[in-house]
C-alpha cells in the first residue's frame, strides 16, 4: 500500500493564482478581433488580470458556438469567463466598472451565474444597455434586471457556478438562451447589468457567413430546436429511484393527483403489461 499520499479537505483547498477574467471569442474576422483586443486592453483588461482565448474560424468552421463555448468552459482559468463577439468595442465602461458591477450583484443576489448587457424575461419585457454600429444608443429597463435569456454579444459567466451548455444543440444562435435555461434549472439567476459596450454588428437573426454543416442552422431553426429540446426536458414524467417513486410536472394539481400509491400501483402494472 502506497504511503504518504497527500489528501486535502475540500474546504481548505486554495486555487492557484488564476486570472480574474478569461476573454473568449469565436473569430471569423481577424481585424475585428484585433480591434476588439485593442479596445478591451485600453479599458484595463490587460494580461495582468486577464487571459485571452479565441477559436479561429476564419478559414473553416472548427467549432460552432455550442461546441466552442464548451471548449472555452473546459480551458478557461479565469474566475469569470467572458463570452464576447469579435465586433465589440470597449470604450466607455472600464474593468473597474465591471468589478463594481460584479460586487454589487453579488451582494444583491449571491446565486447569480450569468451577466450580460441585453436580454429578456417575460413577453414584452426586455432590458439592454449598448450602442449599435450606427451610434444608436439602446437603453431599456431598470438595471440590474433579472432575465431568462441573454444576448450573445456579451455574456459573463461565474466559473464557480459550473454552468454547462447543451451537448445536443448545434449552430450559432440562441446559446445565450440555452445557458440561461440551464442556469435556472441549476438554481442560479441571470441579469442584465449596467455595463455599456458598443456592438458594431448589432442584433441579427441571419445565418452566419461561415462554411460548415452548422451554417444552415438559421435563427428560426435554432428557435425550434430550443423549443423541442426543453419541451422534452420539462415534459411531465414519473421518476423511479432505487427507494421511491414520484411524479413531477409544472402543474400543482397534477402533482397532487398523481403522487399517490394507487397511481403508482397502476403505473407499475401498466409497465409490466407492455414489457
Amino acid at each position: 500500500m502506497q504511503k504518504n499520499i497527500k489528501s486535502l479537505e475540500i474546504d481548505s483547498h486554495i486555487e492557484d493564482n488564476n486570472p480574474d477574467y478569461s476573454i473568449c471569442t469565436l473569430v471569423t474576422n481577424k481585424q475585428q478581433y484585433i480591434d476588439m483586443l485593442e479596445s478591451i486592453k485600453d479599458a484595463g483588461f490587460t494580461e495582468e488580470r486577464c487571459e485571452f482565448l479565441y477559436i479561429d474560424n476564419t478559414e473553416k468552421n472548427k467549432y460552432d458556438a455550442y461546441s466552442g463555448v464548451k471548449q472555452f468552459f473546459n480551458l478557461a482559468k479565469g474566475k469569470y469567463i467572458i463570452l464576447c463577439h469579435q465586433d465589440l468595442v470597449f470604450h466607455k465602461d472600464k474593468i473597474d466598472k465591471l468589478d463594481t458591477v460584479i460586487e454589487e450583484i453579488s451582494q444583491k443576489d449571491p446565486n447569480w451565474a450569468l451577466l450580460g448587457n441585453a436580454g429578456g424575461s417575460v413577453p414584452g419585457q426586455q432590458a439592454y444597455l449598448l450602442t449599435e454600429f450606427d451610434g444608436n444608443h439602446l437603453e431599456r429597463g431598470k438595471l440590474p434586471c433579472k432575465v431568462n435569456s441573454l444576448d450573445e454579444n456579451f455574456i459573463l459567466v461565474k466559473k464557480s457556478a459550473h454552468i454547462g451548455i447543451s451537448n445536443d444543440l448545434h449552430g450559432f444562435h440562441m446559446y445565450g438562451t440555452d445557458l440561461c435555461m440551464i442556469a435556472n434549472i441549476l438554481g442560479y439567476s441571470c441579469y442584465v447589468v449596467d455595463f455599456h459596450l458598443w456592438h458594431l454588428g448589432g442584433a441579427s437573426t441571419e445565418a452566419p457567413k461561415i462554411k460548415g454543416k452548422h451554417a444552415t442552422n438559421t435563427f428560426d431553426t435554432m428557435r425550434k430546436k430550443i423549443i423541442d429540446k426543453y419541451q422534452s426536458v420539462f415534459s411531465p414524467r414519473f421518476i423511479q429511484t432505487t427507494c421511491t417513486i414520484f411524479y413531477v410536472s409544472n402543474s400543482k394539481i397534477k402533482n397532487i393527483l398523481f403522487n399517490n400509491k394507487h397511481i403508482f400501483s397502476i403505473q407499475k402494472r401498466k409497465n409490466k403489461w407492455f414489457k
